[in-house]
């Protein structure tokens, strides 16, 4: 989508993400989870306190994708201590890319997953991981179409739900 914009976030873009990040969260994992255990992780991935926190972290950036001034989606990346799992200050780690459902098959997953590229190799990092659910294959397939392979797993819980992520990487430098 040529007009696309792809801007950074703030604090003031808090409420958008937090929107976007509940919505397209819900869109994608309702209907594998109870609404107990989907409404106990939003509450608690997606309040205003954590959001701030996360948005104000240094070692992390948000990216917003609009489409005619509005939020479609979202890229949230994290290097050096703000990485969920592996703390490499060589590496960079996609934690969400996250977009409206209506606006699937756009071509606007692949332009953030680009940002987050171009981002990682300014910072001259040697590989980008990532996090996705092994029973998300749209993702997977996503993910293995741009060059990421299956290096590991580890457990997401969504409520009380353990729910098993494999841990993908895709190198920069040999």
């Amino acid at each position: 989508m040529s007009d696309l914009l792809i801007r950074k976030a703030t604090l003031v873009d808090i409420n958008q993400i937090q929107e976007i990040g509940k919505t397209t969260f819900a869109e994608t994992f309702l209907e594998n989870n109870s609404v107990e255990n989907m409404n106990s992780y939003l509450e608690k991935s997606f309040n205003l306190e954590k959001l701030t926190t996360e948005i104000t972290n240094p070692n992390s950036q948000f990216y917003l994708a609009l489409l005619k001034d509005e939020t479609i989606g979202y890229l949230k990346v994290n290097f050096g201590l703000a990485q969920t799992e592996i703390k490499d200050s060589k590496a960079l780690e996609i934690e969400r890319i996250y977009i409206l459902k209506a606006y699937y098959g756009k071509k606007i997953g692949q332009q953030l997953f680009e940002k987050a590229i171009e981002i990682a190799q300014k910072e001259d990092f040697d590989y980008l991981w990532l996090g996705v659910w092994e029973e998300n294959p749209r993702a997977i397939q996503f993910y293995t179409k741009n060059g990421f392979s299956v290096f590991d797993k580890h457990i997401f819980k969504i409520g009380d739900d353990k729910q098993t992520d494999f841990l993908m990487k895709k190198m920069l430098k040999v």
